[in-house]
């Protein structure tokens, strides 16, 4: 099970941008999360794997539980934390590529220092994975000498190295050329394919109806409908409604 429960998160003395959002997460499906830009998506993304820590709530990723208010603290590299991050693997926006490091580099940098993975092994299964995205001969190339595809697809392989339970996607295509976002969408057509667990925030709205098993929209920092595409497009909610058709 993976549940985030009546999480609730601020920044500052700014307005609460999570508003007791409880969502279930089913395994080997994916979860796409929908809704205007400022209503909490990437916010509740980023709670998930604790690179935000919320004000309250509970994320539980199959066993690793975090319970956030009362009064609980914990410091940013506390077990519980550490076991919540484990599970995941995030894809941002914008690659988040280490510049100075090579692509091969890169991708072992996880598993050799947070999964203590030998260095031989970590080479040889990142090499298996720069395969699967289509880019093993960049394997000593600089992320400066790759195109915004190849970086995103490396960004893949960088979070697929950690072998993670489930993987978060923030907007993976929303910095790339239309020509580029191809390639990565149709990596993570792949991925969904494999029946991996995927949660992703994305405005495409044809690629989340051909890939979501369950559509979720915000507004407002809540979830206001979640379903299928269908459910959505026929809930009779004019807010979602007038979404999903002006992102057609």
């Amino acid at each position: 099970m993976y549940l985030v429960e009546k999480i609730h998160k601020r920044f500052g003395k700014g307005p609460e941008i999570l508003k007791g959002v409880t969502l279930e997460i089913e395994p080997n499906k994916t979860t796409v999360l929908v809704g205007p830009s400022g209503s909490g998506k990437t916010t509740l993304l980023r709670c998930i794997n604790l690179l935000e820590l919320p004000d309250s709530g509970v994320v539980d990723l199959n066993g690793a539980r975090c319970e956030f208010g009362n009064g609980k603290k914990y410091g940013r590299n506390s077990t519980q934390i550490r076991d919540v991050r484990e599970k995941t693997g995030m894809v941002f926006q914008n690659f988040n590529l280490f510049p100075h490091k090579t692509v091969l580099g890169n991708i072992i940098e996880g598993p050799t220092q947070v999964l203590g993975t030998p260095k031989d092994q970590a080479v040889e299964e990142a090499r298996e994975l720069l395969r699967k995205v289509g880019l093993l001969e960049k394997e000593n190339a600089y992320p400066a000498e790759l195109s915004g595809g190849q970086q995103q697809r490396i960004a893949i392989a960088r979070a697929l190295a950690m072998k993670p339970e489930l993987l978060l996607f923030d907007e993976p295509t929303s910095a790339l050329d239309p020509e580029l976002e191809v390639e990565v969408l149709n990596l993570i057509r792949q991925l969904v394919e494999e029946k991996r667990t995927i949660v992703i925030v994305t405005h495409k709205m044809s690629f989340a109806r051909e890939i979501a098993d369950q559509m979720v929209f915000f507004c407002d920092g809540d979830i206001l409908k979640k379903g299928s595409y269908e459910e959505l497009q026929n809930s009779g909610i004019p807010r979602v409604t007038q979404f999903l058709n002006m992102l057609q």
